[in-house]
């Protein structure tokens, strides 16, 4: 099922194309990466999903970096096997710790969060270009630190003095998220102590470092109405339309095939934001593997 890497990951555009879809596969640890799936829908409603939502392991947030690892590249993998042209790391976690990695291991096009979220971020800023990006993510996307790395080294590469970032780990939002309670009052209270150090440092930017995070964007903001939320999808989602264009999916499949779901643990709260984010009624969800890391890699 592995892929060698190249130098070209985009093939020219061919006529096979037109008549067959060109298919997205999406990863995360659980419902989040359907915020993306939404945005990649309404960008290309030509391309055809596969989402797999690793429900087994979630959260990522407390996973260590091998897990992490391990468990971004098994599905990546598994996608491609399936019939996946791009794949999506629809997960900060996996975006920080496993996409490089990925990218040389596998021909198939590769995209994550993290730096379009940092161009994001830089855009939302612009008004205000010096002062700190605030960033909710992970415990684990926070001790990475790519969300700094990114935003400072682009304001580097633009000329600007880095403003810096205050990145707050939010370990309460995707149990919250998964257990279908992101508009409930132990929501609220989260949401008032992770923004607490946001508000005192009067930031006005801040990233959802975490595909969970969008979510929990009615609560967010009733309790911090003047900060801009940056939600990358949409960034990451032009990323991949710009690639699909490319391989010449200019019309649908004469013969499309519909999306797929794939859960390796609980599918009850992923059937039901399929519902809310994607408007499908009736998703063909499967049970898919459940990757367990090995002692040692």
């Amino acid at each position: 099922m592995s892929a060698v890497a190249s130098e070209h990951p985009i093939s020219p555009a061919t006529a096979e194309r037109v008549s067959s879809p060109f298919t997205i596969g999406v990863r995360d640890s659980g419902v989040g990466g359907l915020t993306v799936a939404s945005e990649l829908k309404k960008q290309i409603p030509h391309a055809r999903l596969l989402y797999f939502a690793d429900t087994a392991n979630v959260p990522y947030g407390d996973r260590t970096p091998r897990e992490v690892r391990y468990f971004a590249l098994s599905i990546t993998e598994f996608l491609i096997h399936e019939g996946a042209d791009l794949v999506v790391f629809a997960c900060n976690t996996s975006s920080a710790y496993a996409l490089q990695i990925a990218k040389k291991r596998f021909a198939t096009p590769l995209i994550g969060m993290i730096e379009p979220g940092a161009r994001a971020a830089l855009i939302a800023n612009a008004s205000t270009p010096r002062a700190p990006i605030g960033v909710l993510a992970t415990a684990a996307t926070v001790q990475s630190r790519m969300y700094a790395r990114w935003i400072e080294g682009l304001q580097v590469e633009n000329g600007e003095v880095p403003s810096g970032c205050l990145e707050i780990s939010c370990p309460q939002f995707v149990p919250l998220v998964e257990s279908e309670q992101a508009s409930t009052p132990a929501a609220r209270a989260a949401c008032e102590e992770y923004l607490r150090p946001i508000l005192d440092a009067n930031i006005k930017t801040v990233v959802l470092g975490c595909t969970h995070y969008p979510l929990l964007l009615p609560v967010l903001r009733e309790v911090a109405p003047h900060i801009n939320f940056v939600d990358p999808a949409q960034a990451v989602a032009t990323e991949a339309a710009v690639l699909v264009a490319r391989e010449g999916v200019l019309q649908p499949s004469p013969s499309p095939l519909p999306d797929k779901f794939f859960v390796s643990g609980p599918t009850d709260g992923v059937q039901n934001w399929i519902h809310q984010l994607l408007e499908n009624p009736h998703p063909e969800i499967a049970i898919g593997p459940v990757f367990t890391a090995p002692e040692t890699e």
